[in-house]
C-alpha cells in the first residue's frame, strides 16, 4: 500500500513545486555541454549546473566595467568532481543532514542511531557523511534554458540515516536572479533532514589584481544579532552567544568588511581551535517583525565587492546562516580556467573565498531544548522538508 502511494506521490509532489515556485512545470529536456555541464540563464545571469551534487559549477555577471566574471568555485569539467580526493563539497547540495551532527549520533522516538563518522578522527559527522549528497549523482528530471530539476532517492539505512528520503532540487534563472528550492520527503521512517547550498564565493572572479582573497568584500546580516556557540572542533555546545555591536561577530549593526577585524585578539580561535576568521553559525532573528514575506522582506545576507562592483542579496525562508571564510584552503585547490590571472598561481589561497549557507540551526537534533524538531525530524506522516532561496544580484555602475 505505502509503495503504491509513494508512487503516486512523489511526481506530484514535484509537478507541485515547481508550477508554485517558477510557473508551469518545464516541458522540455536539454542536454551537457562538452564539460558535461548544463547551462541555464536568464537577463544579466548564466550558470552551469551538474548531476554530482546536484552542484551549482559556474555563474557569470556582468562586474562595473560590464566585464563577465565567474564569482563561484568549481571545476572546469564534470568528471573532476568525482576525482578530486580533497573534495571541498564545491557547489553541492550536502545531505541528508548538513553541517555537523555531534558524536554521530542522534534519537529519535526514544532510539539511538549511530551514522557514518567522517571529521575529526572520526568524533563527528559532517555533511551527511562519508558518502553523503554531495559525494553522489543525482538524476536530471527536467532542463530548460531558465531551470533544470535534480533528483535523488536516498536509501533506508545509507550512512546509519533511518528511512528513505526522496529529494528534489529545482535551480531556476530569473533577470538577475538565481533561485532555488529544495524539497526532501522522508517516505518511511522519521529521519532528521537538513539541507543547504554549500557554494563558495568570490565576487572579484580572483581577478582582482590588488588581492587574490575575499577579505576586501563587505558582508551585512541584518537579522543575526545572535549565533550558537561551538567548541573546538565546532560542534554546537548549546549556548546561544550573542554579537555585540563592534565585535568581531557583529555584522548586525552595518556593513563590515570580512577582513576588518583579523588583528583582533579575538578572532583567533572564532572559528575553532587555531583557527583565525569564520566558521560560524548566524542565527536570523525576524520574528520580532511580524509575519513577512522572505521573499520581500528584506535580505538575511548582503555581500559585496568595492573591486568589481558586484552584490548579492540573499533572501530565505531558513532561520540560520553559516558563514565560512575558507581559512581552510592552502593553495591546494584550482580555479577555473574562467577564473583568475596569469600573473599569479591559478588556486585558491587561504581566505580566498567565503561560503555562505542558508540553513536551520546546526546539530538541533541534538539540543531538544531549542524546540526545532518540527525544522529538523520528518516522518511519513509530515509535510515535507523545503528549503527556497533568491540570489539577487546588481552592480555598482563605475563612475
Amino acid at each position: 500500500m505505502l509503495s503504491f502511494k509513494l508512487s503516486a506521490l512523489v511526481p506530484l509532489l514535484a509537478a507541485i513545486a515547481l508550477a508554485d515556485s517558477y510557473g508551469s512545470p518545464p516541458n522540455k529536456t536539454l542536454g551537457p555541454n562538452a564539460d558535461g555541464k548544463y547551462e541555464i540563464s536568464a537577463e544579466g545571469i548564466r550558470g552551469y549546473f551538474i548531476p554530482y551534487g546536484a552542484s551549482i559549477t559556474n555563474l557569470f555577471i556582468n562586474d562595473t566595467h560590464g566585464v563577465e566574471r565567474d564569482i563561484v568555485l568549481g571545476f572546469d569539467n564534470a568528471t573532476h568532481y568525482s576525482e578530486d580526493k580533497f573534495h571541498p563539497h564545491l557547489g553541492g547540495v550536502p545531505g541528508r543532514y548538513a553541517n555537523r551532527i555531534k558524536n554521530s549520533t542522534f534519537t529519535i522516538d526514544g532510539v539511538d542511531y549511530h551514522i557514518t563518522p567522517n571529521e575529526n578522527n572520526n568524533n563527528d559527522t559532517l555533511h551527511g557523511g562519508p558518502d553523503g549528497w554531495d559525494w553522489r549523482n543525482f538524476t536530471v528530471v527536467s532542463h530548460t534554458t531558465d531551470s533544470i530539476t535534480f533528483s535523488i532517492v536516498d536509501p533506508d539505512g545509507k550512512e546509519g540515516f533511518p528511512g528513505e528520503v526522496v529529494s528534489y532540487i529545482t535551480y531556476t534563472m530569473t533577470p538577475n536572479t538565481w533561485g532555488f528550492k529544495m524539497i526532501a520527503l522522508s517516505t518511511t521512517k522519521k529521519t532528521p533532514i537538513m539541507l543547504s547550498s554549500h557554494t563558495y564565493w568570490n565576487l572579484d572572479g580572483f581577478q582582482n589584481p590588488e588581492t587574490p582573497t575575499a577579505l576586501n568584500h563587505t558582508l551585512h546580516m541584518p537579522y543575526s544579532g545572535q549565533r550558537i556557540s561551538t567548541d573546538g572542533i565546532l560542534i554546537p555546545d548549546g549556548i546561544i552567544l550573542p554579537n555585540l555591536q563592534y565585535s568581531v561577530n557583529d555584522f548586525w549593526s552595518s556593513p563590515k568588511q570580512l577582513g576588518a577585524n583579523f588583528s583582533a585578539p579575538e578572532i583567533h580561535g572564532n572559528c575553532g581551535t587555531n583557527c583565525t576568521g569564520y566558521d560560524t553559525c548566524y542565527i536570523v532573528n525576524r520574528d520580532q517583525n511580524g509575519p513577512f514575506d522572505w521573499r520581500t522582506s528584506g535580505p538575511v545576507a548582503t555581500l559585496s565587492s568595492p573591486w568589481s562592483g558586484i552584490q548579492v542579496d540573499i533572501f530565505s525562508d531558513q532561520e540560520a546562516f553559516q558563514v565560512y571564510s575558507c581559512g581552510g584552503q592552502n593553495g591546494t585547490l584550482p580555479i577555473k580556467s574562467t577564473q583568475g590571472l596569469d600573473s599569479r598561481p591559478r588556486v585558491v589561497e587561504q581566505y580566498g573565498c567565503i561560503v555562505m549557507e542558508v540553513e536551520d540551526w546546526i546539530d538541533a537534533i541534538n539540543r531538544p531544548e531549542w524546540q526545532r524538531e518540527k525544522r529538523n525530524i520528518f516522518g511519513p506522516d509530515d509535510p515535507p522538508y523545503v528549503l527556497e532561496a533568491q540570489y539577487k544580484f546588481s552592480v555598482k555602475k563605475s563612475s
